[in-house]
């Protein structure tokens, strides 16, 4: 057909659209943000659990834990919001 693109599935570039690249970065994003807040969460369970652990510490932990969720969750909106549009 003319005017048509064929785009191979799950293969379009930046180039052709600034918005799936867009999509892209947010959703490597989300997932370092989740990958982050689990891997504190289990920090500070840890330092938790253990007899000889450092209360300050772990809740320091757990306040970075909520910051991180926080930032998490902003961007999980922002990238529904962009899959959306």
């Amino acid at each position: 057909m003319p005017g048509c693109r064929v785009v191979r599935v799950g293969c379009i570039t930046e180039r052709h659209n600034p918005i799936a690249a867009m999509i892209t970065f947010l959703t490597v994003l989300v997932v370092l943000a989740m990958l982050g807040t689990l891997g504190i969460l289990f920090a500070g369970m840890l330092g938790l659990v253990r007899r000889d652990g450092n209360a300050a510490r772990s809740n320091r932990l757990m306040q970075w834990r909520v910051m991180l969720q926080a930032v998490a969750l902003l961007l999980f909106a922002l990238l529904l919001a962009l899959l959306k549009s």
